[in-house]
């Protein structure tokens, strides 16, 4: 109903209706302007002729740039050197795209699937990146040292001769969590390592599609490599939701 109303073709036939009947002091005019007005949107957004040749890509090019924009701001918050790994790939993600439009064995509509797929990959990709750089910030603020220096204190106090019971209950509680702290900063520091060895995978993997889809006879052919790293994203975000559970 939006793109229907607010589009200048729209606004302008409206107002210049409602004007001339203003100008005329002639309502029949303004009257038959607003019957129009409400005909066309009785009919004109759920028209399917006009879903496909404009609603539909109107709301695709809103959705894409909202989406530039949140990739955007988040490829702010990384490191230099992540910044630029991004941007790199995102540049194999056009060289692709480029190269796709000249092999003549590929359709555009049978692109257009895999092409979300490798964008979608791009996203992931930041995320990605996203995630290890604050995991390796977080890392970074932890004295691995003085957790063992704690662990060994209440480790001496619990094992000390003839403890005192409720010295000994804390000793217990304290080293427990202790402990968890412990297994937590291992998961941290095993999904950083599996992460990390993904976003290479996928950096590699653009890199041989743009060497291979020259000589590609179908995009099916790109279609089990793109769905290969979907499948490794998606078990590095499930380990990234146990762990941001772990860390609250």
């Amino acid at each position: 109903m939006k793109y229907a109303f607010a589009n200048p073709y729209n606004l302008s036939l409206l107002s210049g209706a409602l004007a001339v009947s203003a100008i005329t002091l002639n309502p029949i005019v303004a009257v038959a302007a607003l019957g129009v007005e409400a005909l066309w949107m009785l009919h004109a957004p759920s028209s399917r002729r006009l879903q496909q040749r404009i609603w539909d890509k109107k709301a695709d090019q809103a959705a894409t740039q909202l989406e530039r924009q949140d990739l955007n701001q988040k490829i702010a918050l990384l490191d230099e050197k992540s910044q630029t790994r991004v941007r790199a790939l995102i540049a194999e993600h056009q060289r692709i795209d480029q190269l796709t439009t000249q092999n003549a064995s590929f359709s555009e509509e049978l692109m257009h699937g895999e092409l979300s797929k490798s964008w979608t990959l791009v996203q992931a990709f930041v995320d990605m990146a996203l995630t290890c750089w604050r995991y390796e910030r977080y890392l970074d603020t932890i004295d691995p040292k003085e957790l063992e220096r704690n662990h060994t204190m209440w480790q001496h106090r619990l094992d000390g001769a003839n403890p005192d019971p409720r010295t000994a209950e804390l000793a217990k509680k304290n080293l427990e969590i202790l402990e968890k702290r412990n297994e937590t900063l291992a998961e941290i520091r095993q999904y950083i390592v599996v992460a990390r060895g993904q976003l290479d995978l996928i950096e590699n993997t653009f890199h041989l599609i743009a060497d291979q889809i020259v000589t590609m006879r179908s995009p099916k052919e790109m279609t089990g490599q793109l769905d290969q790293l979907l499948s490794g994203v998606e078990a590095v975000r499930s380990a990234a939701i146990s762990t941001e559970g772990l860390l609250e």
